[in-house]
């Protein structure tokens, strides 16, 4: 498709550079410190505790039982976090972006049903998220109990923890504008110190019981699991051990923050550290296992025991702040996947800062002020870590679970190596569908909360997802140049007041060339707008910080304009500025006539008019013929919309005069009944008559097929083949309208997609 550049002249679009990510660097790698592993990397804090607690406490904890449970914990961390997550998710990535809606994007193509999984998957992984930070920084502040000195001010009153923790968690979101990279930067040195004081300490500890490396035997774990002598939990037993890897996933999610090649170097220093905390905190149970004295301690917690008195005040205030940036990982991939929701149209627009030169490095207010208050309300609900423990790591199997099937249908259709592909899920699948069993235990726990956000999620991008599929029934997008006569003949039109000089509609259809109906319908038919000049208007952020382009097609004519608004990431998208400056280039190369003010307070008249933005709001009339429970959908999905913010800010319209415009939904409307006029007669009369009957002939719908078609879209396919026959009946230029909203960049996103396709093949 050609483009029009902004003096008039066809130009053939440039292809869209895909993004090469950010480069590994040592600065880099600090951030990855900071901002990817602090999940992962505080789950020493309440691994071993939770599965010595589910066992029955230190009095159980056998060498056998301690080496079973090790080996468990180093071999998650190695098949899931290390084999399934850096070494094949990572390879999934969607312009360097990962995370279950980037992979979904990947692969939406190979199956309508794919979305299904990628909507569960995204939606567990948004609520573990909330549970993340409050259970990580209570965790931490709980250690201060273990030093003589704060345990005899705190002592067992749990609120003064609950009141510190809601503290930090403030301190936390409310620092979250300044942006991943700023953050990444103060936190990698903590986190660096972090992981290095959990190598020094179990190195320490090991040397109590150097029979501990022998838990690198996978044996040792296997047994363990399947040996009701030695574990007391079964296969329950799982659901704990899960928690030393509840990070991946968040992992995965940060790779747009941070690079994947940052990931690579850094992740087998912060693996050796792990295992080396969890071996020590193993020889130490081993070698303190038959301590009354430590037997006795409530919620015993090994990490912090195994710690020299002096060294403990340390540990607690280097925990607290390693807590805090455990948090900062869920909270930036929680980021990342809403950001991708969005694009993909599963979740609404909301309005997403970009604080530093990185664009996957994101900041979006709605997402933290919900996070921020969820965790709150978590804290105030649970209390104790303990509690919030039991509820830790069922969503986040869900996801995983999502994530293997996705890989799957990636590895045997984008990567065609099924074999491959049957072996990974397979392998992996059983293994995740074991912790999510084990999980399973925790619901009436406290998992349920958990569940409900999830389910709450799930059913905000379902009925996104649905009600959009209802909107495209009825979406058809005229050609223009249909148009001209008209547009021309009601700018000129006198009869008529003028409402402005520069009348600017904004759209979604990034084409050049065709029009949404329901613009036209509000220009013509709603009540007939003039202006003298028309722009539809529609705005791109590109791939660069700092762009600024424009592209503009004037039809041949100086009073219709269709704009394309190219924006980096990082500029403020005030179109009304830009736009000032669009029609003055407009102007200045003849395209448009000057608009000369009569009245002004300046010595030198603007050649450029007044503005007035008319912003086009779908509304759901009494008449529109529709099911009640598509009703319902949209309905839902326009509060949801109101929710979110209004186009007006977005765009920095706050200031700008606006015409809000409200056009129905549908086309379609009920068939009315036939009114029949009576004759007057005087009232002693006996009138009586009957409403005649109407048969309505409706033709069969023909089946459309579009390569990225989902369930949602496939469901409404009759309805929309009905309604495109009716448009191409109806409407001027509905022979040669368009049903799907365009893009002017599709052309080339499937070019990128065919490159990447023959490269995997290679």
């Amino acid at each position: 498709m050609e483009s029009i550049d902004k003096t008039g002249a066809a130009r053939t679009p440039k292809r869209r550079s895909k993004n090469a990510g950010i480069p590994l660097s040592a600065g880099m790698i600090l951030v990855t410190l900071g901002v990817v592993y602090g999940d992962i990397g505080t789950s020493p804090m309440y691994t071993l505790k939770a599965i010595m607690s589910g066992n029955g406490g230190l009095a159980t904890m056998e060498e056998d039982v301690v080496l079973g449970a090790l080996s468990l914990i180093i071999w998650t961390l190695t098949l899931i976090t290390t084999v399934k997550y850096v070494l094949i998710a990572m390879k999934a990535d969607n312009h360097n972006e990962g995370g279950i809606f980037a992979l979904y994007s990947l692969v939406k193509r190979c199956g309508k049903w794919l979305i299904i999984p990628a909507m569960v998957g995204g939606a567990a992984l948004l609520a573990d998220g909330i549970l993340t930070p409050a259970v990580t920084v209570t965790t931490a502040i709980e250690g201060l109990r273990t030093i003589d000195f704060f345990y005899a001010i705190i002592g067992e009153n749990q609120h003064i923890v609950v009141g510190i923790t809601i503290i930090i968690l403030c301190f936390l979101f409310a620092l979250q504008k300044a942006g991943t990279s700023r953050i990444g930067k103060a936190f990698g040195p903590v986190m660096t110190v972090w992981f290095l004081f959990l190598g020094i300490t179990g190195i320490m500890n090991i040397g109590l019981d150097l029979n501990v490396f022998r838990a690198l035997n996978p044996v040792r774990g296997i047994t363990f699991l399947f040996d009701n002598r030695l574990n007391a939990a079964g296969l329950m037993v799982l659901g704990n051990v899960f928690l030393c890897t509840t990070g991946a996933e968040a992992l995965y999610s940060d790779m747009g923050h941070v690079g994947k090649a940052n990931i690579y170097v850094s992740w087998p220093f912060v693996k050796v550290c792990l295992i080396l905390n969890y071996l020590g905190q193993g020889a130490w149970i081993i070698a303190n296992r038959e301590s009354t004295e430590l037997a006795a301690v409530t919620d015993l917690n090994p990490f912090f025991e195994m710690l020299p008195e002096q060294v403990r005040v340390f540990a607690v205030i280097l925990s607290t702040f390693a807590a805090i940036i455990a948090s900062q990982a869920l909270i930036t991939g929680s980021y990342s996947i809403v950001s991708e929701a969005i694009r993909l149209d599963l979740m609404p627009h909301m309005k997403i800062n970009y604080p530093s030169e990185t664009r996957g490095q994101i900041y979006i207010p709605l997402v933290n002020n919900i996070m921020w208050i969820g965790c709150i309300g978590v804290v105030l609900l649970f209390q104790s870590s303990e509690h919030m423990e039991a509820a830790y790591g069922l969503a986040i199997t869900v996801t995983m679970l999502m994530t293997t099937i996705l890989l799957f249908t990636y590895l045997s259709r984008i990567r065609r190596k099924p074999a491959a592909a049957v072996v990974f899920v397979i392998f992996f699948g059983a293994i995740e569908f074991m912790f999510f069993f084990s999980s399973l235990t925790k619901f009436f726990h406290g998992g349920y909360v958990t569940v409900l956000l999830a389910t709450l999620l799930f059913f905000v991008m379902y009925i996104w997802r649905r009600g959009t599929a209802i909107e495209h029934t009825q979406s058809v997008y005229l050609p223009v140049e249909k148009y001209l006569d008209q547009l021309s003949e009601l700018s000129h039109d006198e009869s008529y007041p003028l409402l402005a000089d520069n009348l600017v509609f904004l759209t979604n259809d990034s084409s050049l060339d065709k029009l949404d109906r329901d613009i036209l319908y509000s220009i013509l038919d709603k009540r007939p707008k003039r202006a003298k000049a028309y722009y539809f208007l529609n705005v791109q952020v590109t791939d660069e910080p700092y762009t600024h382009e424009y592209m503009v097609n004037d039809f041949g004519t100086n009073f219709v304009f269709k704009v394309q608004l190219r924006l980096g990431f990082k500029v403020n998208q005030r179109v009304n500025t830009y736009l000032y400056q669009i029609v003055a280039d407009l102007v200045e190369h003849h395209q448009l006539a000057p608009q000369d003010h009569k009245y002004s307070i300046y010595r030198k008249h603007s050649q450029v008019g007044d503005f007035r933005f008319c912003l086009i709001r779908k509304v759901l009339s009494p008449e529109t013929d529709i099911s009640g429970g598509d009703a319902r959908t949209i309905e839902a999905k326009y509060f949801i919309r109101r929710l979110c913010g209004s186009p007006a800010r977005w765009y920095g319209l706050e200031n700008s005069t606006i015409i809000f415009e409200y056009v129905p939904l549908f086309s379609k409307v009920k068939r009315q009944h036939k009114l029949t006029r009576l004759p007057f007669k005087p009232s002693n009369a006996t009138v009586s008559a009957s409403a005649p009957t109407r048969s309505m002939k409706v033709a069969r719908a023909a089946e459309v097929e579009e390569e990225d078609e989902d369930i949602f879209s496939a469901a409404m396919s009759e309805e929309r083949a009905e309604n495109e026959s009716d448009a191409e009946k109806t409407l001027v230029g509905g022979d040669t309208a368009s049903f799907k909203p365009l893009r002017v960049d599709e052309a080339e996103d499937e070019t990128e997609d065919e490159d990447s396709s023959d490269e995997s093949n290679e």
